[in-house]
């Protein structure tokens, strides 16, 4: 009796601290065939070198024939400013669309981040794909935009879209604790490795269809993030679980910056003080 037939995957971005749980993750599962490209600034022979931030059919042709893409190169830092952002994380995710898009691909799987939520951090909503976006910063909007753009994507030609809302998952070991940054809320959306790795291969090897924005979190003690829409999607069922604990500097951290959202909310629709430009 045949086999499961092979899924060629490509992923971009393998290098960075994601990217490698993911090629680890693809690699130890049967019935991969993975192609990764990027920058590669450390000359991995296993990485096709390319500057995704230029279109370039060079490197376009290499999405031919391939079932799902895993976009995941970007600058991963949230407070990284307009310049980068608008190079790494949007002109560099529309070449690669448009590349899946010419190269026939049926899905596509963009690392999306939970800084489209942001704003939500001091408040109570069950935070779930239908809720309104709130993003704080430039890395936010830069995947929000993505994540509105790969919308227009599906609906116009059928590529399924599948946005990941990734949690905080560090570099390494990946251990969470009060070292976290952003306090109780950083600490609540942590998601471990394992957690990453099954949420990587389920988006990989899922038939999903459509559009959908889901939550890539861990299932943490009192985190808000709805998992049930990952799990209808893809079968994401997060097993890993962490229980947030602060130390005194933290705590107060947490709630200067509680006060200062109140004061000088970011994000709001309205200044507190002022008038838009």
């Amino acid at each position: 009796m045949p086999g499961p037939a092979t899924r060629r995957i490509l992923l971009t971005g393998s290098t960075g601290n994601l990217g490698h749980k993911a090629t680890v993750a693809l690699n130890a599962t049967e019935g991969i065939e993975l192609t990764r490209i990027g920058r590669n600034g450390g000359n991995d022979p296993g990485v096709i070198t390319a500057n995704l931030e230029v279109f370039d059919n060079s490197w376009a042709t290499h999405f031919g024939g391939i079932d799902t893409v895993l976009h995941l190169a970007a600058d991963p830092r949230a407070a990284g400013d307009w310049d980068s952002v608008m190079q790494l994380n949007v002109d560099l995710a529309l070449n690669v669309i448009r590349a899946a898009r010419s190269g026939g691909v049926k899905r596509f799987v963009f690392a999306s981040s939970n800084w489209v939520l942001s704003g939500y951090r001091f408040r109570s909503e069950e935070l779930t794909a239908g809720l309104q976006p709130r993003p704080v910063n430039p890395y936010g909007a830069s995947k929000l935009f993505i994540e509105r753009y790969g919308r227009m994507v599906s609906e116009e030609t059928g590529m399924a879209f599948l946005s990941l809302r990734i949690g905080y998952c560090q570099p390494g070991e990946n251990k969470p604790g009060p070292h976290m940054a952003f306090g109780l809320w950083g600490q609540q959306m942590w998601l471990g490795n394992d957690d990453w790795a099954q949420a990587v291969v389920k988006s990989a090897t899922v038939d999903f269809t459509g559009f959908h924005a889901i939550n890539v979190v861990s299932r943490n003690d009192g985190m808000r993030w709805n998992l049930e829409e990952a799990h209808r999607a893809i079968g994401y069922a997060p097993f890993e679980r962490h229980r947030p604990h602060m130390t005194l500097t933290g705590r107060l951290k947490d709630r200067a910056a509680r006060i200062r959202e109140k004061l000088m909310p970011l994000g709001v629709a309205v200044p507190v003080v002022g008038k838009r430009w």
